[in-house]
């Protein structure tokens, strides 16, 4: 996805925080959910020998129950069954120029805008509406 460098992003189920990390290098602000909290403290270290303490964030919390609507860009990698119940969940919080990167798996509904490697971006100004 082109980045703007002004960005918000949250990764769902951030794991060590490698993606976090990779987004807070773009100068993108980046944030984590994990709730595993060995690899939150795992995350944090990594964070911070990266220098990129104040540019990314690791949220011990659970991402189904976080507001989503502040994100201008969504990365997931999650399992099959779990993507039909995201899809609901952030279609109803992502805002119109919001972007989902989803590595591996698709959305049952939603029309991808790009492939490359097993990475599919979605637009959500293009989500279907019920």
């Amino acid at each position: 996805a082109e980045l703007k460098g002004e960005e918000i992003s949250a990764d769902l189920g951030s794991g060590d925080g490698r993606v976090v990390i990779a987004f807070a290098r773009k100068g993108i602000q980046a944030h984590g959910f994990e709730i595993n909290p060995l690899l939150v403290l795992i995350s944090k270290i990594n964070i911070r020998r990266a220098g990129l303490k104040g540019k990314a964030f690791i949220h011990w919390k659970n991402f189904w129950k976080a507001d989503l609507s502040k994100f201008d860009i969504i990365t997931v990698f999650q399992v099959d069954f779990a993507m039909n119940e995201l899809e609901n969940k952030l279609k109803k919080e992502l805002k119109p120029e919001a972007k989902v990167i989803s590595n591996q798996w698709v959305f049952p509904n939603w029309k991808y805008s790009k492939y490359e490697n097993g990475i599919y971006v979605y637009e959500s100004s293009e989500f279907p509406t019920k």
